[in-house]
């Protein structure tokens, strides 16, 4: 037992190692193209040399950094970067205050996914996939509190990926979760919620019709609801720093 948990911690340590280093990057604290000194890094950071190195190992395989021959570690150009792992979207979206363009986007590829998936949906949903989008919509519905509230409305987009049959799509919940997860914190902070129940049982009504027309067009006024909310939250938090 005694063992384990110190293996548990250690697991911790490398864990926090690797986040800290990876936000640097990704804040351009440690610039694309700088190159790395690893013993300094070390120091800073008050961990063995040793760490440093494994935890550089991680990020050299999520495209972050590389090492060559005389010129040692370095930040690989973002475009080499892998932002669809999904430790890299948890750690850009961990101050998405600070960067409001990473909701945006996450906006923009929910506006081309979603509406897509709900069309497919509505053609391939079995009763399985209908069974986990009822009971999302029950978990809106008796949610006491935002934090069971965004559970659930996880749980209602991961079932509708789900619900297309497609593998490629499915894994569209990894950029889903963590952004829309963030969203849906940010929103609930300042503005308080609306029933989210009716859009998002006008699209399960659809997909239990087999209507990928109604499926899609009712995404779409979800998505638009969405947007608009986080326009109204961005506007009150410009406001409340005048």
């Amino acid at each position: 037992m005694k063992e384990s948990r110190v293996a548990g911690i250690q697991r911790g340590l490398h864990g926090q190692i690797v986040e800290e280093m990876a936000q640097r990057i990704l804040s351009g604290t440690i610039p694309e193209g700088a190159t790395i000194n690893v013993t300094e890094l070390q120091a800073d950071l008050g961990v063995s040399l040793t760490a440093v190195r494994e935890a550089l190992k991680v990020l050299t395989a999520k495209g972050l950094v590389d090492a060559r021959q005389k010129r040692g570690t370095f930040v690989r150009p973002r475009a080499d970067w892998n932002l669809l792992d999904a430790d890299m979207i948890r750690w850009h979206f961990k101050d998405a205050d600070a960067r409001p363009e990473l909701l945006e986007e996450l906006h923009e590829v929910r506006g081309i996914v979603e509406p897509a998936a709900a069309r497919l949906a509505a053609v391939r949903g079995a009763d399985s996939h209908l069974a986990a989008l009822d009971e999302a919509l029950a978990a809106m519905e008796s949610a006491g509190d935002d934090l069971a509230a965004v559970a659930a409305d996880l749980a209602f987009h991961r079932a509708l990926l789900a619900a297309t049959g497609n593998e490629l799509l499915t894994k569209m919940e990894v950029i889903m979760e963590t952004g829309l997860a963030d969203r849906d914190r940010l929103v609930h902070k300042v503005k308080p919620s609306g029933d989210p129940v009716p859009s998002h049982r006008r699209v399960v009504d659809a997909v239990r019709a087999h209507d990928p027309d109604g499926a899609e067009l009712a995404m779409r006024e979800l998505l638009a609801k969405a947007a608009s909310d986080l326009t109204e939250v961005r506007g009150s938090s410009r406001k409340g720093r005048r």
